[in-house]
């Protein structure tokens, strides 16, 4: 077997390497739908689907309801559960090689989309050795990125953390030598909120951002929280791969990077305001041009991804407006720590814009309207403000924004 065999994994606080894991053994080589409540089965389903090929869908089991569960049995999947009990489908040909990602299902169900371990590996070449921290749901796009990582590059350790004891991240990344950390802008809202101190203190080196809309003021609080850290900010979806990566502190990414045409790099396009990827990482039949059916909007010499078109527009009596627009403006008061915004049913102008946040605890909603009258639009300005105790964060380490 290719790759960095020898890269050390921390599973549930257990440390073992790809050479070493245990993998499931099965007669045969079925199609194999693996659900996981940890990391330790999934990565041995790795294991096992590197050696042997096959055909391979990893998720977490709470992502996977009944009507899911079916679906993938009637498709012909063997359902390997948590307890490690094998729920056997009936057969059909397999697609060797074939990894299946399930979407984060924001936009409906969750759709399964075809990969394989070669469109999965992102990064190559010589980098910089690293102890990755894994918070992601076991078999998303995300997770599989630094699995990846971990299996291609040598010197790139992962350590994975319970979902049940997320918030207590920090502390295991002090105790396993965490230097390297990947989370959604939730995640790393939530982390600030709750163990800002502790993150201070953390050896980090390199901070990754994905999976949502990332703004300045996220990129700036890392920033002044750790200094000494590289903090990089990656667009990816499970359909067109990672396909954009900043690493200049700036939301958005370069105005001169739209319609730019380089052998094995993705092409950027905005058509109507929404972002159009053609990527070399795209899902199996996916090539070509992907409407991603992201929002995003040209300030300066950026592009800046502001959110999903079918929820990001508030049309407030025929003055339209942008969700996206007025979080991020929400999200530069110093007290403010996550935002959500939404429409909301009204007499007269059918809708108007109302807010979900979170703060410090030094400000409350009137300081927060009258801060926002300063910078927005009358027709923009949030209406209704509730203020919450706790940042929501879904199993996917998104929030709805």
């Amino acid at each position: 077997m290719a790759g960095a065999t020898n890269s050390l994994l921390v599973i549930d606080g257990l440390a073992t390497t790809w050479a070493e894991l245990e993998t499931v053994r099965l007669p045969g080589n079925p199609p194999l739908a693996v659900l996981d409540d940890g990391h330790g089965r999934a990565l041995r389903a790795v294991a096992r689907h590197r050696r042997d090929g096959g055909e391979l869908l990893i998720a977490a089991a709470g992502r996977v309801d009944a009507e899911l569960r079916d679906g993938l049995l009637a498709d012909g999947f063997h359902l390997v559960t948590p307890d490690g009990l094998v729920e056997p489908a009936g057969w059909r040909p397999e697609q060797p090689g074939r990894i299946w990602i399930l979407t984060s299902g924001s936009t409906g169900r969750p759709k399964r989309v075809p990969h394989t371990l070669a469109s999965l590996s992102t990064v190559g070449g010589d980098q910089p050795p690293r102890v990755w921290l894994c918070p992601y749901s076991p078999g998303t796009y995300a997770w599989w990125q630094v699995v990846t990582l971990s299996l291609n590059v040598p010197g790139q350790d992962v350590v994975t953390i319970d979902p049940a004891r997320l918030d207590s991240w920090p502390e295991a990344a002090a105790a396993h030598g965490v230097t390297a950390v990947s989370g959604t802008p939730t995640f790393w809202r939530q982390t600030l909120f709750r163990s800002g101190d502790t993150l201070r203190d953390l050896p980090l080196a390199q901070i990754t951002l994905g999976g949502e809309p990332v703004d300045q003021a996220i990129l700036d609080r890392l920033a002044e929280t750790l200094p000494g850290a590289r903090i990089s900010w990656i667009y990816a979806s499970s359909e067109v791969g990672a396909a954009i990566a900043v690493h200049d502190g700036r939301a958005g990414f370069p105005v001169a990077w739209l319609d730019r045409v380089a052998a094995g790099r993705p092409t950027l396009s905005v058509e109507d305001g929404e972002l159009v990827v053609s990527s070399p990482y795209a899902g199996d039949g996916l090539a070509g041009r992907v409407r991603t059916g992201d929002r995003v909007e040209i300030s300066g010499d950026r592009v800046l991804i502001i959110g999903r078109l079918d929820s990001d527009e508030i049309n407030v009596g025929g003055s339209k407006v942008s969700a996206g627009m007025v979080r991020d403006v929400l999200f530069t008061h110093p007290a403010v720590r996550w935002a959500r915004v939404y429409g909301r049913n009204a007499p007269l102008v059918g809708r108007i814009v109302a807010a979900d946040i979170v703060t410090d605890g030094t400000v409350g909603e009137a300081e927060l309207a009258r801060w926002a009258s300063t910078r927005l639009s009358e027709y923009a300005l949030p209406r209704r403000i509730r203020l919450l105790d706790e940042i929501p964060m879904k199993e996917t380490l998104k929030s709805d924004v």
